[in-house]
């Protein structure tokens, strides 16, 4: 394994130094508020996508469940010797508990991506650490 060595100059001052530390302080700092751009990027874009597919599940299931609604609450009704209102308790009840999974799933996409940027988080700790241990 070769080791990239950097050339020491002698001949180099204090006041060279610390304008050499300052630049690559200005560069990574740079670069961190560049990768935190890219995963905010990121982040909101899949965000976006998660919400147009729950926006369509919504405006389908709206509709859906609105000829649905009418055609169970009808057939249990009818079932019920002519009781409509028993079909239109038994369709609610039903109705209920397919909004609660259609939720849930809604709610599972926003939760897969994290937001936390822990790229960024990691890397200005490593940064930190680096920093302790150069001084």
């Amino acid at each position: 394994m070769a080791v990239n060595r950097i050339p020491l100059d002698p001949d180099v001052g204090v006041p060279d130094l610390v304008r050499r530390l300052t630049d690559d302080s200005k560069r990574l700092l740079s670069d961190e508020v560049l990768l935190a751009k890219l995963e905010v990027k990121d982040s909101v874009r899949t965000a976006g996508h998660a919400t147009m597919w729950l926006g369509i599940a919504m405006s389908i299931g709206i509709v859906a469940m609105v000829a649905l609604t009418l055609l169970v609450a009808t057939l249990i009704g009818r079932v019920s010797a002519g009781h409509m209102w028993i079909g239109a308790v038994v369709t609610g009840v039903l109705e209920v508990v397919l909004a609660a999974w259609m939720i849930k799933r809604g709610i599972g996409a926003f939760t897969e991506p994290s937001y936390t940027l822990e790229d960024t988080r990691e890397s200005l700790t490593e940064t930190a650490d680096w920093v302790k241990t150069a001084h």
